[in-house]
Parts: C-alpha cells; structure tokens; sequence
C-alpha cells in the first residue's frame, strides 16, 4: 500500500506540473477526465490514491502556473495578477527573484493551512449560513472596495463595468465550452503579449539572486482574504489577493508573495469547505467529491498529509524549473517567444472551445487592449467574473 500511495503523490506532483508549465492545461480539465476514466478503465484503482493524485496535483499547480505566468506572459484563471509586478522584475532581470516570492508565498501558506483548518473548519461551520444569503452583497461591496482604491475612479469603474458585460454575453454562451479559458487568456494574456510585441519588450540578462523582503504582511492579508473564497462563488485567488492587499498594503515584491500564499491556500480551503459545508469551489474539489461522496475527517488528514509532502516537494522543483527558465528566456528573442506563445494560445482555444472561443478570444484580447490604455490595475477586468455572479445571485 505504501508504494501506491508514494507513486500516486509522485503522479500527481508530475501531472501538477504539467498542467503549471503548460498555458491553457489547466487542473480542472485533469480532474474533470479522472471521473470518466474510472468508469471505463477495466482496472480497479482505489478512491484514496486517485485522491492523493488530485491533491497532489492541485498543490503543486499552484506552486508552478506562475513560471508561465511571468516568463511567458500566459495567465491562468489564478495567476492573471502576477503578470504585471512579474513581468517588471523580468524586464529588470529578476525574473527568478518573481517566481520565487510567490514560490515563498505558496510554501508559507502550505504550513499556515495545517495550523488553520481546525479553527476554519469551526468557523466556516457557524457563519456559512449567515454568509450565504450576503454572497451578492459582500461581492458588490468587495467589486466597490477594489475600484475605490483606483487613482482615477472613473475609469477603473468603466473596465470593470466593460469587462463584466463582455463575461456576462460569454458565460450565458450555453454551447460554449471552457467559456474561461478564452475570456480570461483574451483579457489577461493575449493582450499583454500584443502590447510586449507592439513595445518590441526586451529581457535583461536575468539575475540568479534570492530577494530580501518580509513575509509578514502579506502573509497576514492572505491568511485574512483567502476564507472568502469559501463562501463566495465568483471570488478567486485573483480578488481575495487584492483584498488581502488592501488590508496589509504591500508593495510589488510582496504582492507576489500574497498572490502565492492565496493561491494555494484558495485551493486548501476549497477541500476544507467541501469537508464542513459539502460545496465544491475548484474542480479539484468536485473530482474528490464525486470520488468518494461522504467526506470523513480521515479524508481531511490525508488530504491535509499529501498537501503538505506535495508542497515541500513543489517548493524546491519550482525553484529548479525557474532557475532553468532564467537562464533560457534570454537566449531567444522574447518578441518571437511572445509571438509564438499567440498562436499556442490560439490553438489551445480552438481544441478546447472551437470557433466561438477563438473569437471570444479575439474579443477578450482588443478588450483587454482597450482596458490597459485607461492606465488601472487589471484588477479591474475581474469584472468578468464579478458581475455575472452578481446579477445570478441577485435574480
């Protein structure tokens, strides 16, 4: 029994980055496939390892979809915000020093979430119910809270506002499938690699240094953000790291470091709140639940063991791969690789979504385009997710 579970925590980790390091394979896409594949493989394969697999393979995507996101420019749905601060250390040759604040941040949260769960689990518990029927409104005011911290107001208004319309058309596209992947690699990606080509970007010789800086407040805007997650369907990584941020302001380094923490422990308390109030926040999270349906607390510790392992073994690979990409990036012309990763992008769109999601896709990205003239945050394009979980819970 010890081999198969040491060879399923070793699949995992290796499907884990895989789908990090590759644009548009995302977790759930393996997870959606491990359901279907149970039901017509011929071989008996126990529940508890294909649990140890997910897990495993969750936690460590979160360690390793920021490599992509920051060398490359390719977003996931979590990791849109890192491209920003990401991509300015990388122009300064600190692309490694990016990749690991926000490894620091995942790794950090890794042991924060064993400490937390038995409080979370008692607290999610008692308030969930009371939270619920706030959702839309703790959105609206979350949706207001960012664009209040805007400098020009008006304008963060109008992205948000621009880019929630665009997703409330593409997420009621009812033959659409992975309405996500076009919408958000348009708006946060594809855009970004344009304007990097349009600019003509060059990569400074990147820099093999360790960054010197405190974990301390954003760690503490993580541990406080990152519950919402729990009760909010519609709040990512993405918005709870900006509202971890606005309540332990921080600067470009350390936001790294709280986009890490929050993404993985987003992805940590979407097994606790399947766990204490049975709803299912990542696809990671739906896999286990129609793995095993009941959900005991020895499911929890194990899920707890193997996020632990998984991150430590995460941690150092993350490391190696950003030191290998470090050295690489600058051996090609970055307007090629730019160039390059459009179409892969663009073929990605096409196998998962068809012809509509390649147009959504051209939409998205002269969307994405136009936002970035007015100068916000590209917070702001969250919008897309925002608004239409707004309006469904409203009416």
């Amino acid at each position: 029994m010890l081999i198969e579970i040491i060879l399923a925590l070793l699949l995992g980790i290796t499907a884990g980055t895989f789908t990090g390091l590759i644009p548009g394979i995302h977790i759930n896409l393996i997870s959606a496939l491990i359901i279907p594949f149970t039901l017509i493989s011929s071989i008996s394969i126990n529940p508890l390892y294909l649990i140890i697999f997910v897990v495993a393979m969750s936690i460590t995507h979160t360690f390793l979809d920021f490599i992509p996101s920051i060398f490359l420019g390719c977003p996931d749905t979590d990791t849109e915000l890192s491209i920003l601060p990401g991509h300015k250390l990388l122009k300064k040759g600190f692309g490694y020093e990016a990749v690991l604040l926000t490894c620091y941040g995942s790794f950090a949260a890794i042991f924060i979430l064993v400490i937390i769960t038995v409080p979370s689990v008692f607290i999610i518990s008692k308030l969930y119910d009371t939270i619920k029927i706030l959702i839309p409104y703790l959105l609206i005011v979350s949706s207001i809270f960012l664009i209040l911290t805007e400098r020009n107001k008006i304008s963060a208004l109008l992205v948000f506002t621009l880019s929630g319309i665009l997703g409330l058309c593409v997420l009621n596209i009812s033959t659409l499938k992975e309405p996500l992947l076009p919408l958000l690699t348009g708006l946060f990606g594809c855009s970004m690699l344009i304007m990097s080509i349009k600019n003509k970007t060059k990569i400074a010789k990147q820099k093999i240094t360790k960054p010197k800086t405190n974990l301390f407040r954003p760690l503490i805007g993580a541990i406080i953000a990152s519950p919402l997650c729990s009760f909010l369907p519609g709040l990512g990584s993405g918005q709870a790291a900006i509202i971890g941020n606005t309540i332990s302001k921080t600067n470009d380094k350390n936001f790294l470091i709280l986009l890490g923490a929050t993404n993985t422990l987003v992805m940590g308390f979407s097994f606790i709140s399947l766990y204490t109030i049975s709803k299912t926040r990542t696809g990671a999270a739906v896999a286990i639940h129609n793995l095993i349906g009941e959900f005991s607390i020895k499911i929890l510790i194990l899920i707890l063991s193997t996020t632990l392992i998984a991150g430590i073994i995460s941690f150092f690979l993350t490391i190696y791969l950003a030191k290998i990409f470090s050295i690489q990036i600058t051996k090609v012309n970055y307007t090629k690789i730019s160039l390059t990763t459009l179409i892969f992008l663009g073929i990605i769109v096409f196998l998962a979504s068809g012809l509509i999601g390649l147009f959504i896709l051209f939409v998205s990205t002269l969307t994405g385009i136009y936002c970035i003239s007015f100068k916000v945050r590209r917070t702001n394009m969250m919008g897309c997710l925002l608004l239409p979980t707004i309006i469904i819970y409203l009416f």
